[in-house]
């Protein structure tokens, strides 16, 4: 397994290694076999698990015929809908850990092309779900910047990087209980910029119980936002 980059001098210099990897032919991620000019072939790419059809139209989880879930229904989200590619489980979710865990960040181009396939709307404005100054420099990147970047430059949408802060580390959503999860990140983001009347896309690599995009929706909405919808890589399905 890769080394974790960081932004220290020596992860810089790996993070330039990394960013060379996506100009240069490599085999694929996840069955090693050829893939050109991309981190997945053909064959890797199809197997991808899409989320149904019929779904609700706020948070994305299925539904019998599209209608808005019962969860939404009861508490609205700050957020208006979200957009997502895929469900949360192989390959996918093998994927998404080449991203986030190993520095592969040929895969951001990949979850990028087929975020963007699974948009509808056009957005003002996109911005990054943003990590914490202890996780950014653990990490040394955003993998939910670099796959807004892509997505921003082939949609040629304006992408805002600096404007908005998580403001406190939190303790990863995975490990808690699903009730908890609101609570670790309430007050947790800081929007310095003036969104008055503009529409904003928020994007992420993976969406579980929606507390983390809901909590950043509602800063931004303080911010003037007047429609905020999500653009996820990967939704997490109840089991």
């Amino acid at each position: 397994m890769h080394q974790p980059l960081s932004i220290s001098p020596r992860g810089f210099l790996n993070r330039c290694l990394k960013s060379a990897q996506i100009l240069v032919p490599q085999s694929c991620v996840l069955c090693s076999g050829g893939s050109s000019e991309t981190a997945l072939c053909a064959p890797c790419l199809a197997a991808l698990p899409r989320l149904a059809r019929e779904r609700c139209p706020v948070c994305t989880l299925p539904t019998l015929s599209g209608e808005v879930c019962g969860a939404c229904l009861r508490h609205r989200p700050k957020f208006d809908r979200v957009d997502c590619a895929l469900v949360y489980a192989f390959p996918a979710d093998t994927l998404i850990q080449a991203l986030k865990y190993d520095g592969n960040l040929a895969v951001a181009k990949v979850l990028g092309a087929v975020l963007k396939a699974s948009v509808a709307d056009r957005p003002d404005l996109i911005l990054a779900m943003p990590l914490s100054k202890q996780r950014l420099r653990e990490r040394g990147f955003n993998q939910a910047l670099e796959i807004a970047k892509f997505v921003a430059r082939e949609l040629d949408i304006p992408i805002a990087i600096d404007s908005c802060r998580k403001t406190r580390d939190t303790p990863p959503q995975t490990a808690l209980p699903w009730k908890e999860r609101a609570k670790n990140v309430r007050g947790a983001f800081v929007c310095d910029m003036n969104l008055a009347g503009k529409k904003v896309a928020v994007v992420d690599d993976v969406m579980t119980t929606g507390a983390t995009l809901n909590e950043f929706a509602a800063t931004l909405r303080k911010s003037g936002a007047s429609e905020v919808s999500g653009w996820i890589a990967a939704r997490t399905l109840p089991r």
